[in-house]
C-alpha cells in the first residue's frame, strides 16, 4: 500500500459500524460483506430498520400510495416520504447506498492516500464532489455525494483509466474531508493529469505512445481513458478559449487519414491540430462523456452541453453537435458560449447618427425593436448592448434565449427548453404576467411569437427581437408574410437594425498609402451605385464629403485620404493573416408615417428600401465602404459580407 498522509484524532462511526483510519483499514472494510438493512427486501423496510422511519410512518405512506395510484398518482415511497418531511435527502440517500451494499464512510479523520489524490485533480474533485481515499491495483476507490451517478463513474474511469469504486460520504462531511486531503497533500509533486501543457506537446505525447499502450496505426484501438487524451482536449477547449475561438470542429476520417482539428477565428477556420487517426473513437468518446451524450450511439447526430467548469476549466460552456458521416464515423463540432459580459453601445460599430436614433428608440416606454442578419452576424450582441444601455433598477427586464451567450447583471434570464414545452411564444405569454417593462425575445421563429410581441408591445412593453432576414426592408414583408396584423405590426414598429460581421484590419501591420483618385472614384461609384443614379458629380461630391469628415492634413492646408484596399499584410499579432476581431456594419430602417403606409398596404421591399433612404437610411454596404475609409476593415470584407 502507499504511505498514507498522516492524521489526527481518531474517527467516528456511522450507524455504529467503525470508520477506516488509513487505506489499509479501508480496503479490509470492502473486503466484508455490506451488513447495513440486514438484508432488507424493500425500500421501506431499509429505512425502518436504519431508524429514519417508524413502522406506522411506512404503513401510513402506503397507505397512501394506494389511494394515489387509484388515482393515476404514481409517486416512489421515497418521494413521498421527502415531499411529507418525513426523512431529509440525504438521510434517504445514505438509507438506500446501504441497501444497494454501498457503504457509508466518514472520511474527516482518514489517512490520504497521495497516490490516489494524484489521480483526480483538486478543481473536479471540488465541482463534482468526489474524494479518491484508495488506489488498489487497477481499482479506484471515490467517496462521492451520490454513488449511482452513473454519469459521474463513466466521467471518472475515463479520465482515470481505474474501475470505480463509489462509496457514500456520510452527510456533511465531504466537503471538510475533500479540504483537509488536498491541502495536506499540496507540497507533493503536481500529479501528471493536472500539468499543464499546450494542445499540440500533449497530441505529441499521444501519438507517441507516452500514457497508453500504442496499437497499430490503422487498428482503430480506442484509448477513451487515457490521461493524456483527457488533458489534451483540455488544453485544446482552453486555448480555443484563450484565442477567442467561435467554434472548434472536430473531423474524423477513415484511417490511415488524420483527425482535422479546426478553431473557426474571427469568422473563418484555422487548421490547428491533426492526431493520428487511432485516436478518433477516443477524441469523440470522451467528448461525448463530457457532454453526457449516448458514448454506444454512433448511428443518430446527438446534442449535449458541457460546463467546461466541471472539468477544471474556466467558466464556460460549450454547445456540442456530433454528426454521423460516411465509413460509420462522426464529426464533433463545440461552440464556444463564454457567458460574456456585453459591449458598451458605443463600442459595437455604429455611426453616430444610427447610434443617437437607436438609442432614442431603446428609451422608448413601448414598441418594438429588431435586429436582423444571418445566423453568426452578431445580433445576440448587439442587443445585450442596447438592453445595457437601459438596464436600470427602475426596469424589469426579462429575457428569453436559447443560449444564454451573454449575462448581465439585473437582466432575468430564461433558457429557453423546446423538449419540454418551455418555447419562445411560452415565455412570452409567461413573461406577460410577470410585471415587464423591457422584454427580449432571443428570435422571432413563428407566427405565434410574433403575435404575441406585438399584442405585448402595443400594450405598454418594449420589446427587442431577432429575426433571420437580409436587409431591414425584407423583415417586414417576412414577418407579413407569417400572418400578422399589418395595421398592428405597423403601429408596434419602431426600428429594424440590419447587420453583418466583418474582419478588423490588424492594427499592428495595417498599410496605407495616398488613394489615387482613381481608387476614390471606383470606391464612390460603389457607395453611391445601389441606391440612386450616378454621375460624375455625386462621385464628386461623395469623395469631398469623405475628405472633410476622415481626411488627413497634408501640411500644407489641404487634406487627403489613405488607401486600405489591400489591408494588413500580415505579422505575429495577427498569426500572418492581416485581420484580427470582428466589426459590425449595420443598416438602421426607422418606422415614420411613409413607412407604416407602406407597411399597411403590404408593399414591396424594394419600395420600402426607397422610402427609408430618402429619409436618410444607410445601406449596409455604405456603412461598410465608411468603415474602409477609417482604416478599420478592408473592401473585400465589405463586399464578401454585403453580396445579397
Amino acid at each position: 500500500m502507499p504511505n498514507p498522509l498522516e492524521a489526527s484524532a481518531s474517527a467516528p462511526s456511522v450507524h455504529g459500524v467503525p470508520q477506516p483510519h488509513s487505506p489499509e483499514e479501508l480496503w479490509r472494510l470492502l473486503q466484508n460483506p455490506q451488513s447495513t438493512a440486514h438484508g432488507a427486501q424493500h425500500l421501506g423496510d431499509a429505512l425502518v430498520q436504519s431508524g429514519v422511519i417508524t413502522v406506522r410512518q411506512l404503513a401510513e405512506a402506503l397507505q397512501t400510495q394506494v389511494e394515489e395510484r387509484k388515482l393515476g398518482v404514481y409517486r416512489q415511497l421515497g418521494r413521498q416520504l421527502l415531499d411529507k418531511g418525513v426523512l431529509s435527502e440525504a438521510q434517504l440517500r445514505q438509507v438506500i447506498a446501504g441497501w444497494l451494499g454501498n457503504r457509508v464512510v466518514d472520511a474527516r479523520h482518514y489517512r490520504f492516500d497521495p497516490e490516489a489524490l494524484a489521480m483526480v485533480p483538486r478543481a473536479v474533485a471540488e465541482a463534482e464532489s468526489v474524494l479518491p481515499l484508495l488506489r488498489h491495483e487497477d481499482l479506484l476507490v471515490v467517496l462521492m455525494a451520490d454513488p449511482l451517478d452513473k454519469r459521474l463513474h463513466d466521467e471518472l474511469r475515463f479520465m482515470t483509466q481505474m474501475r470505480i469504486v463509489p462509496v457514500l460520504a456520510a452527510p456533511g462531511t465531504l466537503m471538510p474531508a475533500l479540504e483537509r486531503a488536498y491541502q495536506a497533500s499540496a507540497g507533493s509533486p503536481t500529479p501528471t493529469t493536472g500539468t499543464r501543457m499546450a494542445a499540440k506537446d500533449l497530441a505529441v505525447n499521444l501519438m507517441a505512445g507516452s500514457d497508453v499502450g500504442v496499437s497499430e496505426p490503422d487498428g482503430d484501438i480506442v484509448s477513451e481513458s487515457d490521461n493524456t487524451l483527457v488533458r489534451m482536449i483540455n488544453s485544446l477547449i482552453e486555448e480555443a478559449i484563450a484565442q477567442k475561438a467561435s467554434d472548434i470542429h472536430i473531423e474524423t476520417r477513415p484511417a490511415p487519414k488524420t483527425v482535422r482539428i479546426r478553431l473557426r477565428l474571427d469568422g473563418e477556420l484555422k487548421r490547428y491540430l491533426e492526431v493520428e487517426s487511432r485516436f478518433r473513437y477516443a477524441l469523440v468518446a470522451r467528448i461525448k462523456i463530457m457532454a453526457g451524450m449516448d458514448i454506444s450511439e454512433h448511428r443518430k447526430p446527438q446534442d449535449g452541453k458541457i460546463d467546461f467548469a466541471r472539468f477544471g476549466g474556466s467558466k464556460t460552456e460549450l454547445r456540442v453537435v456530433t454528426v454521423p458521416t460516411a465509413n460509420g464515423l462522426e464529426d464533433v463540432v463545440l461552440r464556444l458560449l463564454a457567458g460574456s459580459k456585453p459591449i458598451p453601445v458605443d463600442a459595437i460599430g455604429l455611426n453616430p447618427r444610427d447610434l443617437t436614433q437607436l438609442q432614442r428608440l431603446a428609451q422608448k416606454p413601448y414598441g418594438l425593436i429588431l435586429v436582423c442578419g444571418p445566423t453568426g452576424s452578431g445580433k445576440t450582441t448587439t442587443l445585450h448592448s442596447l438592453i445595457a444601455d437601459i438596464n436600470t433598477e427602475g426596469r424589469k427586464i426579462w429575457t428569453a434565449e436559447d443560449p444564454i451567450e451573454i449575462t448581465q447583471e439585473g437582466l432575468r434570464q430564461v433558457q429557453m427548453n423546446p423538449r419540454i414545452g418551455w418555447t419562445f411564444a411560452a415565455a412570452m405569454r409567461t413573461f406577460l404576467r410577470a410585471d415587464p417593462d423591457v422584454i427580449m425575445i432571443g428570435e422571432m421563429r413563428d407566427e405565434e411569437t410574433a403575435r404575441i410581441a406585438i399584442e405585448a408591445s402595443l400594450t405598454g412593453h418594449l420589446v427587442l427581437s431577432t429575426l433571420h432576414t437580409n436587409s431591414a426592408p425584407e423583415s417586414v414583408g417576412r414577418l407579413l408574410e407569417i400572418g400578422l396584423d399589418p395595421f398592428n405590426f405597423s403601429d408596434s414598429l419602431l426600428g429594424i437594425l440590419a447587420q453583418r460581421l466583418v474582419r478588423r484590419l490588424c492594427k499592428a501591420c495595417v498599410t496605407a498609402r495616398p488613394a489615387t483618385q482613381d481608387e476614390l472614384e471606383a470606391l464612390a461609384t460603389q457607395y453611391l451605385e445601389s441606391v440612386q443614379h450616378v454621375d460624375a458629380r455625386d462621385v464628386a461630391a461623395q469623395i469631398a464629403r469623405w475628405t472633410e469628415q476622415y481626411g488627413q492634413d497634408d501640411g500644407h492646408g489641404g487634406r487627403y485620404l489613405r488607401s486600405f484596399i489591400k489591408g494588413g499584410v500580415g505579422c505575429t499579432v495577427c498569426e500572418g493573416r492581416g485581420h484580427k476581431g470582428r466589426l459590425g456594419i449595420y443598416e438602421l430602417m426607422l418606422n415614420d408615417e411613409d413607412i407604416r403606409h407602406h407597411i399597411r398596404r403590404r408593399s414591396s421591399a424594394t419600395e420600402i428600401r426607397d422610402t427609408a433612404l430618402k429619409a436618410g437610411m444607410k445601406t449596409l454596404r455604405q456603412d461598410g465602404i465608411d468603415k474602409v475609409i477609417q482604416g478599420l476593415t478592408d473592401l473585400p470584407e465589405v463586399i464578401a459580407a454585403t453580396n445579397l
